[in-house]
């Protein structure tokens, strides 16, 4: 299965200068708890508090810029990157390596041109929920996923919906026959 991407927009997404010659901390948001996303293509999407705790505990996450490998500014491994689930959502910091890419990284964020994070994942077994509400229609609730990368991001869009419109038809498939009216309105959800 491919990753999904999601990104989150903050006002809290901060370059922090540390002491002289200490370099640079990113500090913010990966994710938040309890927000839902935009339309994902037929439904929406929430993050439960708990749904990062096994990875960032067992797995080894890295920073990307733009989700790109050649641009990695921080791994779980080494302590460039922490990752901790607080009552808002899934906090990081990042301490940014001497690299171009993080220089330039960098001056975009404290311009402001870059503002933006994203996290990828995979959905463990059993780690989503759906749920329709007569207001929202679907909604998907992630409670267990597996972090690939946390990041800033140039253009927050959700280019992988494909791989959760997936998901959204195999717990259709699941599903008791439903009468003709509520298929349509699934339909035109799509």
């Amino acid at each position: 299965m491919d990753f999904e991407r999601r990104f989150v927009t903050v006002d809290a997404l901060r370059l922090e200068r540390r002491a002289e010659g200490g370099g640079a901390t990113l500090v913010g948001y990966a994710a938040l708890f309890g927000s839902l996303s935009v339309n994902l293509g037929g439904f929406r999407e929430q993050i439960e508090p708990g749904a990062f705790k096994e990875s960032i505990s067992e797995d080894d996450i890295r920073s990307l810029f733009n989700h790109d490998e050649d641009h990695v500014l921080g791994r779980l491994a080494n302590k460039t990157l922490r990752l901790a689930e607080d009552a808002k959502g899934l906090r990081f910091e990042n301490d940014l390596p001497d690299t171009q890419t993080a220089r330039d990284l960098a001056t975009l964020i404290e311009r402001g041109d870059v503002s933006q994070m994203s996290f990828a994942f995979r959905v463990k077994p059993n780690g989503d929920r759906w749920d329709e509400d007569p207001e929202l229609g679907l909604v998907r609730t992630l409670t267990a996923v597996r972090l690939r990368d946390v990041g800033p991001v140039t253009f927050p869009a959700y280019p992988d919906t494909g791989v959760a419109v997936r998901s959204l038809d195999a717990w259709r498939q699941t599903q008791p026959a439903v009468d003709r009216r509520r298929r349509l309105r699934l339909a035109e959800l799509d």
